[in-house]
């Protein structure tokens, strides 16, 4: 996902490379977002009672915040911009997609682990 999406990432305009490189990298980024919906859907019911709504969210989390690097990957053929505005924007965009995808859902499983080590010292 990365690796395709790399080239067009610096290939400098919106058009051609950019929207090539970027439409091969949604190919493991779809598989890859898809494996994790799942993956946590089947282990919900599997997780103890105090858990799962975290989990559940920590599933909903993972998908709407990875889905927003395709959006911001994209916003230049989407809104009409370039030059100086189009980095900006990409890069606040990538900021706010890292700070969800990375500092909450690392909150969410730290929660996920402290109600489970809860569990275990109450049992």
């Amino acid at each position: 996902m990365i690796l395709p999406g790399y080239p067009g990432e610096v290939s400098g305009g919106i058009n051609g490379p950019r929207f090539i490189w970027g439409a091969l990298s949604m190919i493991p980024f779809l598989y890859i977002v898809y494996s994790l919906f799942m993956g946590l859907s089947s282990s919900i019911n599997s997780q103890p009672a105090e858990v799962r709504g975290l989990v559940n969210l920590a599933r909903w989390v993972v998908v709407l915040s990875w889905s927003f690097y395709p959006v911001v990957y994209f916003a230049p053929f989407v809104i009409p911009m370039d030059g100086g505005t189009a980095i900006t924007v990409i890069e606040v965009g990538y900021t706010i997609a890292d700070v969800v995808a990375k500092a909450f859902f690392g909150v969410l499983v730290y929660m996920i682990a402290f109600r489970k080590s809860q569990n275990l010292t109450t049992a």
